[in-house]
């Protein structure tokens, strides 16, 4: 009885409606085989990105509370300037993925050409705008007096790399859209590597480096960002017509309607998806800010352990999104949603081994990070909520990444609208401050919203209406 049941939740075969299958559909083995292929560098990278920025936060903890709360509070204004890029990014992966399943080589390089000028372009004024405006930023950001000096320095400093890290992101995008997810992987753990190299170099003044503190932090970002940027270029960059994207490709560099109208259209819903997280997570950071600079530690250090759960859902989204795009484009819109429900019951796993570590090892997860015995308190607390987020969140991370790949980001935007940009913001504050429950209220308030987007997206997902999406 217990083994029919496994077979039906994991077996290919019951997870397409019937009405929904239009041919024969891979065998469980080659669906779950697939899925991994793509899936595992994107997990891998997104795990070790991770657990570097762990690592990164726990050099720099031992500078003291203040510098774990300088760095994080730059964290949502970071992700404001690179929300136009992230939203540019997200067209450029379905748009290739849906001429690679189409077979259209100089379609797909075409949008690789156009993505990457606009990326450029981008970059500069992004980058320019962070420097010049990251005293208001992070004023804005909640910044107490006492850290306010030393998050604008780390600011101004690592929106110098955003130049290159936003044109390397377009690249890794591209190259995701066609199911290469390695290419990410390796450029992620090459800048990674090195931040961590220069972070022990320059933080503490090792050997004849000077002691740059939390500034020497910022400078070990950069120098990553640009082995990264050098590492991503050259994946594209090939003298034979060896691969399926190729920047020497005959394809011209000059803008076309129809290409830039795909990528727009996307975009553009992605961008307001962006902004609506953007805010939420300002809002929702900014909060937390206002407990005082103790209690922001402590949720910093919890986020970059949440990232954890979040590294495996997007993962599996990644390559979610690429295989749906791939299979639209065949017009095996079946298939795609055999991919979707693959990607979930994989994370399903992934969640459930999380949960326990959460649970059983929360203490000494926190004590890696601080010996603050105030935070390690509250921290513990807090990773038995994370615990029970995990799926939640793993889950509809996948479910968005299917739609997105799908095209069908406007959906997406106004559920980030209703559950990140309204719902989170209000219950964080009326948990937080009416009821009284400080730090853990704003947690409780992330598990809510978790909840909420995930029955959103699963109720659109198995719909079906967004495999009819044209690009």
């Amino acid at each position: 009885m217990r083994s029919n049941l496994l077979v039906k939740i994991f077996s290919c075969r019951y997870m397409v409606k019937e009405k929904y299958v239009q041919g024969e559909l891979p065998s469980t083995e080659e669906g779950y085989r697939n899925t991994l292929n793509i899936a595992w560098p994107s997990i891998v990278e997104a795990v070790l990105v991770s657990l570097v920025a762990s690592v990164d936060t726990m050099m720099v903890g031992g500078i003291g509370p203040e510098a774990i709360a300088a760095v994080g509070i730059t964290n949502q204004p970071r992700f404001i300037v690179l929300a136009m890029l992230l939203s540019l990014n997200v067209g450029v992966t379905a748009v290739v993925a849906r001429r690679k399943g189409e077979g259209d080589i100089k379609a797909a390089n075409r949008c690789l050409k156009q993505s990457i000028l606009i990326s450029l372009g981008l970059s500069f004024i992004l980058s320019f705008l962070g420097i010049t405006f990251a005293p208001q930023l992070m004023k804005f950001a909640g910044a107490q007096p006492e850290i306010i000096n030393t998050s604008i320095s780390y600011f101004r400093i690592i929106m110098v790399g955003l130049f290159f890290n936003g044109i390397c992101l377009t690249i890794n995008a591209a190259q995701r859209g066609i199911g290469n997810t390695k290419v990410s992987m390796r450029t992620n753990i090459a800048a990674n590597i090195i931040n961590l190299i220069f972070n022990y170099l320059l933080i503490n003044g090792i050997v004849f480096f000077p002691t740059l503190g939390v500034v020497g932090a910022g400078i070990a970002t950069v120098l990553g960002n640009i082995v990264a940027f050098l590492m991503a270029l050259k994946s594209v960059y090939r003298r034979k017509s060896d691969g399926f994207l190729n920047i020497l490709s005959n394809v011209s560099w000059n803008f076309d309607k129809k290409t830039l109208r795909s990528i727009l259209n996307i975009s553009s819903s992605a961008a307001a998806e962006q902004v609506f997280l953007r805010i939420g997570f300002f809002v929702y950071a900014l909060m937390v800010a206002k407990l005082g600079t103790t209690a922001f530690a402590t949720h910093q250090i919890c986020m970059n352990i949440t990232n954890l759960s979040f590294s495996v859902g997007d993962g599996f989204s990644i390559a979610a999104s690429s295989l749906v795009g791939q299979n639209l484009g065949k017009k095996r819109p079946d298939i795609a949603m055999l991919y979707g429900s693959i990607s979930q019951r994989i994370a399903l796993i992934c969640s459930t081994v999380l949960f326990f570590i959460f649970i059983l090892g929360r203490n000494f997860l926190i004590g890696l990070f601080t010996n603050d015995p105030i935070i390690i308190a509250q921290g513990a607390i807090i990773l038995i909520i994370v615990a029970f987020t995990t799926h939640a969140q793993t889950s509809q991370v996948i479910i968005s990444g299917c739609l997105r790949g799908a095209g069908d980001t406007k959906y997406v935007a106004l559920t980030s609208l209703l559950s990140i940009g309204i719902i989170r913001p209000f219950l964080t504050w009326f948990l937080c401050f009416p009821v009284g429950l400080g730090i853990f209220g704003a947690w409780i308030a992330l598990f809510i919203d978790q909840c909420m987007r995930l029955f959103i997206c699963f109720m659109r997902f198995i719909g079906g209406k967004w495999t009819k999406i044209q690009i």
